[in-house]
């Protein structure tokens, strides 16, 4: 697996957490971490991929 595809699975694992988060009235913090893990990932990956043009 490739450096894309583990962003992608982080990507899709950080977004259900932040679903459970807010879909469970009690865990709003559970969607909070999932949000900023999200765009975190998503920052990585962008700045991985764009060091990786040549």
């Amino acid at each position: 697996m490739n450096i894309l595809g583990i962003v992608i699975v982080l990507l899709i694992l950080w977004l259900i957490i932040s679903v459970v988060g807010v879909v469970i009235e009690g865990l709003f913090w559970l969607a909070a971490v999932g949000i900023i893990l999200f765009l975190a990932t998503l920052a990585w990956g962008w700045i991985k991929r764009k060091g990786t043009r040549v």
